[in-house]
Formats: C-alpha cells, sequence, structure tokens
C-alpha cells in the first residue's frame, strides 16, 4: 500500500497532479480576485467598474481552469474538485476507493495556493483594511475587498442579501452544470474536443457558469476552492467570517459551498446515466475506440515523444 501512494506511476503520482493542479486553480482563480478586490477597485457608483470587473474575474477563473487541467490532465484526469471526483464516481468512471486520497490532495493544493497569495498581498490586505477601518475577523471583513479567499452570499441590487435556501440552490444548479456538461463535452460518442483542447472548452464553460449564475453566491462551485482558503483565512485571523462563516446579513454559511455542490456533482452524473449517456450509447455503440463508460479516447498525439 505505502508503494501504491509513492508510485510516480500509480496512485501517488495521480494525487501529486491533483494537488498540483488544484493549487495552480486557486492561485490564478483567487489571484484574479485579489487584484479585482485590492487593485483595480470593484464597486463604482455607475456600475461601469462592476461590469468590467465581472468580467475580469469571470475570465480569469475560466483561464485558472484550463491551466490547472493541462497541468493534471493526462496523470489523474484533472478533476481538481471533488464535487467532479464523486460525479465520476457515481459515474463509475473514477474508483471508490480514490475518491477520499483526490478530495485531500485538492483541498491541500488549495490551502497552500492560498497561503502562497497570502504571502503575495498581505500588505495590500492590511491597507484596505486600516483604509476603511475594517477589523479583520468583524461581520464586515467577511464581505470587504481584503477577503477573496472564499465565497459568501451576495448582496443584490435592491439591497437584500440572497437567503440561504437561494444560496444552497445556487451552488447546487452551478456544479450540476459544470458536472453534466464535462460529462457530455468528453463523452467520445458525444463530438469531444481533442485532448489538447478539452482544458479550453472546460475553461470556457466556467466562464459561462460565472457570467449567468455566479452573481448570487460567488459560483464556488468547488468544495475544495472554497474549502482550503477559507481553513487558510482562518489561520490568518478572518474568524467567524471564515467559521462559521458569519458576515452582514447571513451566518454559517460554511458548508454551503461545500455539500451543494457535492449534491450538485452527483446529482449531474446520475441525470447524465439516465438521460444523454443511454442515448449516445445506443445511438453511436459502435464508434471505434468507443467503451461502454463513454470515456473519452486520448488523442494519440499525446502519447508521443513522452519522457520518463
Amino acid at each position: 500500500m505505502a508503494s501504491e501512494w509513492t508510485n510516480r506511476k500509480g496512485l501517488g503520482g495521480e494525487l501529486l497532479a491533483e494537488f498540483l493542479g488544484t493549487a495552480v486553480l486557486i492561485l490564478f482563480g483567487d489571484g484574479v480576485v485579489a487584484v479585482v478586490l485590492l487593485f483595480l477597485g470593484f464597486g463604482a457608483k455607475d456600475g461601469s467598474a462592476n461590469s468590467a470587473s465581472w468580467l475580469l474575474i469571470n475570465w480569469g477563473w475560466g483561464f485558472a481552469v484550463m491551466l490547472g487541467v493541462f497541468v493534471a490532465g493526462t496523470v489523474s484526469g484533472a478533476h481538481l474538485n471533488p464535487a467532479v471526483t464523486l460525479g465520476l464516481a457515481v459515474r463509475k468512471v473514477t474508483p471508490w476507493n480514490k475518491v477520499i486520497p483526490y478530495i485531500v490532495a485538492q483541498v491541500l493544493g488549495a490551502f497552500v495556493a492560498a497561503g502562497i497569495l497570502f504571502i503575495e498581498y498581505a500588505n495590500a490586505m492590511k491597507s484596505w483594511e486600516t483604509k476603511f477601518n475594517v477589523a479583520r475577523g468583524t461581520l464586515p471583513s467577511a464581505t470587504g475587498n481584503s477577503q477573496f479567499y472564499f465565497t459568501y452570499p451576495h448582496t443584490a441590487l435592491g439591497g437584500a442579501v440572497v437567503p440561504l435556501w437561494n444560496a444552497v440552490f445556487d451552488q447546487l444548479l452551478g456544479t450540476f452544470l459544470l458536472v453534466f456538461l464535462i460529462l457530455a463535452i468528453t463523452d467520445v460518442r458525444n463530438s469531444p474536443p481533442l485532448s489538447n483542447l478539452a482544458p479550453f472548452i472546460i475553461g470556457v464553460l466556467v466562464v459561462a457558469i460565472g457570467m449567468s449564475f455566479g452573481t448570487s453566491a460567488g459560483y464556488a462551485i468547488n468544495p475544495a476552492r472554497d474549502f482550503g482558503p477559507r481553513v487558510l483565512a482562518w489561520l490568518a485571523g478572518f474568524g467567524q467570517a471564515a467559521f462559521p462563516g458569519n458576515g452582514v446579513g447571513f451566518s454559517w454559511y460554511f458548508w454551503v459551498p461545500i455539500v451543494a455542490p457535492l449534491v450538485g456533482g452527483a446529482l449531474a452524473a446520475l441525470i447524465f446515466n439516465v438521460t444523454l449517456h443511454p442515448i449516445l450509447r445506443d445511438r453511436f455503440e459502435k464508434i471505434p475506440g468507443a467503451d461502454p463508460s463513454g470515456l473519452t479516447v486520448r488523442d494519440e498525439r499525446s502519447e508521443i515523444a513522452r519522457p520518463d
């Protein structure tokens, strides 16, 4: 068992790939949020800065996902998200005995990346808190510009904070769309992109989800993306804002971006299994190279000149 965990060609290599891929995801994803909040500003009265900043965040996260998938894709499949791992296990693509190790690697990667970002932006965080007199760990700090680590329910233009049930539905829906569309995009019988294009397409998918569904609760759609940085933020002094997730107009929010995405990912796999998958299987079962699970056939070019 020990050799399996340390073998670069076995589970050990897959876990390292998940760790590194998720770290890259958070470095670029939370990194773009930090830049927008701490340096570019977010909240001009005429709304123009809000729109431009929101689009920058959307595209930043899309590129972050793309780069993370490129890092881990051919080694582990680049789940980078416990909801994706769970969905693929429900889909019987990923063995159940890999689910917990993958999730641990993803959370650790997110945590380490958040620590790197804390070092990078510590001075800017302190500068914003001092200027606006926001003490770290208070309720206002949960939604302040120095907090770019974890998600929270947003406030609509009318002044109402998104209620807890709405945030749960938002996270469930966003993750459902993410996992269902990943399964559809990568099924070999559904005109999948070549292996070197799939990361870009999945990145665009994340951009689309952010643009359409990201404003209610920050579109975590990834338990590791929220939980790992949230732990780091708690250690960095955000206290109740991180755990249990209290802020102005909401409380005990920390579990929402963990539980709801896991449910959404599992539901996506179950519904894919009884809707699109049997249609594709029955209509295109004789496609050369297709297997019963619908796994994408690896682009043979990725096997050429691969160094040990």
